[in-house]
């Protein structure tokens, strides 16, 4: 005990021992500097300096773009532009997905080869056939007080107004004799009617107009995309009144019947086809060209 006791005594009066730093001028050995200091100021002096230089880079590191120089560390602009090029290309890919699918479209109604679309008469859309689940449907007293409420509103309100079953109505092209109707078979896609020269073509209903050129096979060709993704097609035309990118109003006239196609010797006919999501459609189901 004795000799430890000693020991930490010999330790505590070696690190409080004062001692002086002395800078002499090398060649007249002037004192130029001194300091008076012990082993435990030196000691407490470089613990705080290294804890000062640690917490500085921490804080550079951490908080500060002064990071970005040290190696290994990536830049925070570089990061954020990335994140924003990835998104970027995500939005690219699937607007070229959708143009692709577009354009595949128009390519489709152009040379008509495809399968008939199932459609139901009373609705110009596609059925979409999906099991529904039964389960949670069940009203609750709330919902049958309300249903009650409402039936009896509705039984004695004298200026309710009925609503049409159809959002959509497509006008006739033109007013002629079928010719040749639509058949899936014959690979007819189209209705052919029969015109004079000169008949105005009007549009079925507003829309754009996506295509509107001279073909070789089908004389001048008007293509009108309407609202819910509906093409109606117009051809063997003689001439058009509108231009690509123009929208027209429902009837209002886009080309004039005659015979421009150098292929065939036929009179003056329209040949009208209706599309819906990239499917052909009965025009005589929704149109009475009579």
């Amino acid at each position: 005990m004795a000799n430890k006791r000693l020991k930490r005594q010999l330790l505590l009066r070696k690190l409080f021992n004062k001692r002086r730093l002395v800078i002499l001028n090398e060649d007249t050995f002037e004192e130029t500097f001194s300091l008076k200091l012990n082993l435990m100021n030196v000691f407490v002096v470089a613990s705080v300096g290294a804890i000062l230089i640690i917490f500085v880079t921490t804080y550079i590191i951490a908080f500060t773009p002064l990071r970005e120089y040290i190696p290994g560390y990536a830049s925070t602009k570089l990061k954020q532009e990335a994140l924003e090029m990835a998104i970027k290309s995500d939005s690219l890919e699937k607007s070229v997905k959708i143009n692709n699918a577009y354009i595949a479209s128009i390519k489709k109604v152009l040379t008509g080869d495809l399968e008939y679309a199932k459609l139901n008469k009373d609705s110009i859309k596609a059925l979409d056939v999906s099991e529904i689940d039964a389960s949670g449907l069940t009203p609750t007293e709330k919902e049958k007080e309300l249903r009650e409420q409402v039936i009896k509103e509705d039984k004695y309100n004298v200026f309710e107004t009925s609503k049409p079953k159809v959002s959509f109505v497509l006008f006739p092209p033109a007013q002629g004799s079928i010719l040749q109707k639509y058949n899936v078979g014959n690979k007819h896609l189209a209705v052919t009617i029969a015109l004079t020269n000169n008949t105005p073509i009007k549009a079925v209903a507003a829309g754009t107009i996506i295509f509107s050129d001279w073909t070789p096979s089908s004389g001048y060709v008007v293509i009108v995309r309407h609202k819910d993704d509906i093409l109606s097609v117009y051809k063997n035309a003689a001439s058009v009144t509108k231009k690509q990118g123009n929208t027209v109003k429902s009837g209002e006239v886009i080309a004039l019947a005659g015979n421009a196609n150098t292929l065939q010797n036929s009179g003056a006919t329209l040949h009208f086809e209706l599309w819906k999501d990239g499917f052909p459609i009965d025009p005589t189901q929704f149109i009475n060209f009579n």
